[in-house]
């Protein structure tokens, strides 16, 4: 019998192809997102670099009609390349979650080799486990909050392009939105109705539609920018997600958020204390803050305020059973204990 064998590298590039020109979809036929195929790609170049490194070509062999010693052999030799490519990684310098997204990746390529392609490679596969961290969530609370939006004689004394991020930065925090697509919110995405006003969008990566009502000092940030509106259809523009993150750590900086909290990051399980690239120091408050906690602000302290879970999902187009979401209602949950333990401890005090 002969033996046929593939090679990982053109099969893996084909899956990339397929997957960017829409011949490889989701399983509710929508197209797969640019930023699945943009992973795809940094996995191809590690395991580009692996093969170079370990100067051996990753192949795949169909397996259909083969012997149980033939399997039996072909599983050892998935399990090696598991173990071989994660040490690899690893000694790049990667941590826990990022190796986890890279064999997600993995797993998602032998799958669409088993039902798209037809090619029988086995389910070894499932044997790559994906190793995770839960990082903790970093959120502004209510009244740090509350300063950035109500304090004039703080926006007065910042700049005028960090006063433009500070604006698109509160109302991320309103409206629970990502950096995309509050980016690209439109003076036709603005709705009146019965005397009130909301935001209704439909999001770039999950493609769910919100539509959350705008409080006034929403209204009072896009009534700024309303001069520009015969000239431009978005709110916003003109600033670069990069640049975004940059200024919102500048503006936080110097609210005075700066309380060091650190930062620890795992590889194979082992916590490892990261520090700060620039300063080497360890990490405050301020340096931890991205566009990511826009959405995770508007979704912790609707939560704490006691907005219902399911109202709360429909704003942010989380799932029902998404798992990010109820990591939002932990940490709010513990600031709520926390609020009323006080109350209680208060309450005792005041009748000893």
């Amino acid at each position: 019998m002969t033996t046929q064998s593939y090679n990982f590298i053109t099969l893996f590039r084909k899956f990339i192809k397929d997957t960017e020109k829409g011949q490889r979809l989701k399983k509710d036929g929508k197209k797969i997102k640019k930023v699945s195929v943009e992973n795809y790609r940094n996995t191809l170049k590690h395991l580009e670099n692996f093969e170079q490194s370990s100067g051996h070509s990753i192949t795949i062999r169909p397996l259909a009609k083969y012997s149980k010693v033939v399997l039996q052999s072909e599983r050892k030799y998935w399990k090696k390349f598991y173990t071989q490519f994660t040490g690899f990684l690893y000694k790049e310098g990667c941590f826990d979650n990022y190796v986890g997204s890279v064999i997600k990746c993995l797993r998602a390529f032998f799958n669409y080799l088993l039902i798209e392609k037809q090619l029988p490679v086995g389910n070894f596969h499932k044997e790559f486990f994906v190793v995770q961290q839960e990082i903790p969530i970093v959120t502004l609370m209510p009244e740090q909050l509350q300063f950035l939006i109500s304090n004039i004689e703080f926006e007065k004394n910042l700049p005028v392009h960090l006063q433009f991020t500070k604006d698109i930065f509160v109302v991320g925090c309103a409206v629970a939105l990502r950096f995309s697509d509050l980016i690209a919110i439109k003076w036709t995405n603005v709705e009146t109705k019965n005397g009130e006003t909301y935001l209704c969008v439909q999001s770039q990566k999950s493609d769910t539609i919100s539509r959350v009502v705008l409080p006034d000092y929403v209204l009072s940030v896009f009534k700024k920018y309303e001069k520009y509106r015969k000239r431009r259809s978005t709110i916003f523009s003109g600033i670069s997600l990069n640049r975004f993150n940059i200024n919102i750590r500048a503006i936080v900086e110097k609210a005075g958020y700066v309380a060091q909290v650190g930062k620890v990051r795992s590889k194979q399980g082992v916590s490892h204390k990261i520090l700060h690239a620039r300063t080497k120091k360890p990490y405050r408050f301020c340096d931890l803050i991205s566009s990511h906690v826009m959405r995770r602000t508007a979704v912790t302290i609707m939560l704490m305020h006691g907005v219902p879970e399911i109202t709360v999902k429909q704003i942010s187009g989380h799932s029902g059973n998404s798992k990010a979401f109820y990591r939002y209602v932990n940490l709010a949950q513990t600031f709520m204990d926390k609020a009323v333990k006080r109350h209680f401890e208060m309450l005792n005090n005041s009748l000893g």
